[in-house]
């Protein structure tokens, strides 16, 4: 078996890697739009292949930001049912991918509610497992919200907080640093065990600016005294609008504060006539998903993410 990475005259059998299972994949027309628009590139397309027949028996597809420099997200993974050891394949072409990459990006499976009582459980099971082999180790379910124009009202705006945009990046730096302490975000703890928590919200707000989202968008709040209270983030993604990011500072928590942030989100979206915003949460940080719902934010599906721990990477 041969490992690789894709070239040109490889696109018409890298379109006929068919997922025939329940779950989210790179099929033929996402691969064209992707290649085409940057998101993905043939060099971070990885094959396993029959050295004596050429057959593709593996594919790995990574996504990135057009523009960006290196591979953000697995997103999807296919391996040919005739594969002998569907996990070991699958495994050992992420590992020579990840070292090759010189990190593991994390692994994200969308998949319907109640998808371990479906069929899409066993899909899931085996790319699962070949990921933990292959050093994700990490398993995070996170909860996918919805809200559309049909769904209520748009939020009044909030009488107790001003919202303020900033043309400087640094006030937002300062800004995601003070939310992130004590912060239920999970990727945020886990950055923060070993990054600074400075360079770890530079870093945010890099990721966050590479986002189609216009940054104009991006919201400081403030109280009647003029104290910061939070942030919030209107953004975009390639699907379309989202609730990039929001937060609360330590000292203002458990004001209900969370509602005002994501009421100006969503009027800064609805605002521009958005017919529908999407949003994820972690499984775990139940405060924000009951805020999700308070405002009408519908739980459609599931995003399960699987990341190698930073302290052993």
């Amino acid at each position: 078996m041969r490992f690789r990475t894709a070239v040109k005259d490889d696109l018409d059998r890298l379109l006929g890697c068919v997922v025939d299972e329940s779950i989210s994949w790179a099929h033929p027309g996402r691969l064209l739009s992707y290649l085409d628009s940057g998101n993905y590139r043939l060099d971070r397309i990885w094959l396993a292949e029959d050295e004596r027949s050429g057959e593709i028996l593996a594919r790995a597809v990574w996504w990135d930001f057009p523009d960006g420099d290196r591979p953000l997200a697995l997103d999807c993974l296919y391996v040919h049912p005739s594969a002998a050891d569907r996990v070991e394949v699958a495994a050992e072409l992420l590992r020579r991918a990840h070292a090759a990459y010189g990190e593991a990006p994390e692994y994200h499976v969308f998949v319907t509610n109640g998808w371990r009582d479906a069929p899409t459980a066993a899909a899931v099971a085996w790319r699962w497992e070949a990921a933990g082999r292959a050093g994700l180790t990490e398993e995070l379910e996170r909860l996918r919200y919805a809200w559309t124009a049909d769904d209520g009202p748009v939020p009044e705006p909030s009488r107790r907080l001003e919202f303020r945009g900033d043309d400087d990046d640094e006030a937002f730096v300062a800004a995601f640093r003070r939310v992130a302490a004590g912060t239920l975000d999970f990727h945020t703890r886990q950055a923060l065990l070993t990054t600074d928590p400075t360079e770890q919200a530079r870093q945010d707000v890099r990721d966050y600016r590479s986002m189609p989202g216009d940054r104009a968008w991006w919201r400081l709040a403030y109280d009647g005294d003029g104290k910061l209270v939070g942030v919030a983030l209107p953004s975009a993604n390639d699907g379309g609008p989202v609730v990039g990011y929001l937060g609360v500072v330590p000292e203002r928590r458990g004001h209900g504060y969370v509602d005002d942030l994501l009421g100006e989100i969503t009027r800064c979206h609805a605002a521009r006539g958005v017919q529908r915003i999407v949003a994820d949460t972690d499984a775990g940080n139940v405060p924000m998903a009951r805020a999700f719902e308070r405002a009408g934010y519908r739980n459609f599906a599931i995003r399960l993410v699987l990341s190698a721990n930073p302290v052993n990477a």
